[in-house]
């Protein structure tokens, strides 16, 4: 499975909490309480930027070397690696919720039958589509 690591500067803030950028990726920032909750959001905001880059149709840098010369005072740098396969798996199998028109008519029934709507409304789809739910974030 494929992974990508980028260098990470982390920032310590005078009450214990922590700042992080990663210097390849701009706009890819996040925090922490505590530097091992600094380490654990950092892991999370490099798989979502990637992704969120990945579903935008832009260029993802590749890392570059540590930059050592430029840390602020006080600064750690970290390697923080992330598997994108998984964040885009992920993100495409999460729920959302969307809205559906019935008429009424209908609604009352499925509510009087006790039908689960979200797994009605999905089996429906997937049969329309002719996928399987392995299958399912194969579709575009």
């Amino acid at each position: 499975m494929k992974r990508v690591t980028y260098f990470a500067v982390f920032e310590p803030a005078a009450d214990g909490a922590w700042g992080v950028y990663f210097p390849d990726l701009p706009g890819c920032i996040t925090l922490g309480d505590s530097f091992e909750s600094a380490t654990r959001n950092a892991e999370e905001a490099l798989g979502l930027h990637l992704w969120g880059m990945e579903a935008d149709g832009e260029v993802i840098p590749s890392p570059s070397a540590p930059p050592m010369d430029d840390l602020p005072q006080n600064a750690v740098l970290a390697a923080i690696t992330v598997y994108p396969d998984l964040v885009r798996q992920e993100m495409e199998s999460r729920s959302v919720r969307t809205n559906v028109s019935l008429p009424a008519w209908l609604k009352n029934a499925a509510e009087s039958a006790g039908l689960n709507y979200s797994q009605v409304l999905q089996a429906a789809l997937m049969e329309h589509l002719g996928v399987e739910h392995n299958d399912a974030t194969k579709v575009s």
